[in-house]
């Protein structure tokens, strides 16, 4: 780690912040660290000292005046319905369609991994996934059917709809380097031509 220029911090947190932490120290290890990551005055948008929680639109409102969708790392669209959500591309990350949703007191980011069509060995990627989990900090993977009836594999992260603005900013850019991260390490249960488009 010193050789690489890093230096040893010690902190001090509630325990059950370790994983959050873990994940932020991950970020800060390079060298070019997103603007989001704030401290003190710069925490302007602290929902949790309030009662108000976020809702899809105002959650949409906030997040177009933030730097990854101000400077076109990201773009955010509001989707109109009985329940509306927000539709996210993250631009840095080739383009990876992340949704948003309110619901209550709870905000969940989700992104689409695959069908199991397009897994080669399901009952050897979910042993492999139950086992491996654990180390896409904040996110978790989920199996889920879609309309048609077809299932489909999901990464999806939650938080609470008081959330800071900028930890939710955060657990938008962690699912989204989880997303690459993981499937690059299932490539080997993924058909042929899914692997091919990770390779690219």
């Amino acid at each position: 780690m010193r050789e690489q220029g890093l230096v040893k911090k010690e902190v001090w947190i509630q325990p059950e912040h370790a994983k959050r932490l873990a994940a932020v120290e991950k970020q800060l290890r390079k060298q070019s660290v997103s603007t989001w990551i704030n401290v003190g005055d710069d925490m302007v948008n602290d929902m949790s000292e309030s009662t108000n929680l976020w809702t899809t639109q105002t959650l949409f409102e906030a997040l177009k005046k933030e730097v990854p969708f101000v400077d076109g790392s990201a773009t955010v669209e509001l989707i109109e319905g009985v329940e509306p959500s927000l539709y996210l591309e993250m631009k840095e990350f080739g383009d990876l369609p992340v949704f948003l949703t309110v619901a209550g007191e709870q905000i969940i980011a989700e992104s689409l991994l695959w069908s199991t069509s397009q897994v080669v060995d399901t009952a050897g990627f979910n042993d492999a996934v139950l086992r491996t989990h654990k180390y896409f900090p904040l996110s978790t993977i989920s199996l889920d059917a879609a309309s048609d009836g077809t299932d489909y594999y999901h990464m999806f992260g939650a938080l609470s709809s008081s959330s800071l603005l900028s930890n939710v900013i955060f657990e938008i850019e962690v699912l989204a380097t989880n997303v690459i991260q993981a499937t690059e390490a299932y490539r080997e249960f993924l058909a042929p031509e899914v692997g091919q488009s990770v390779m690219s």
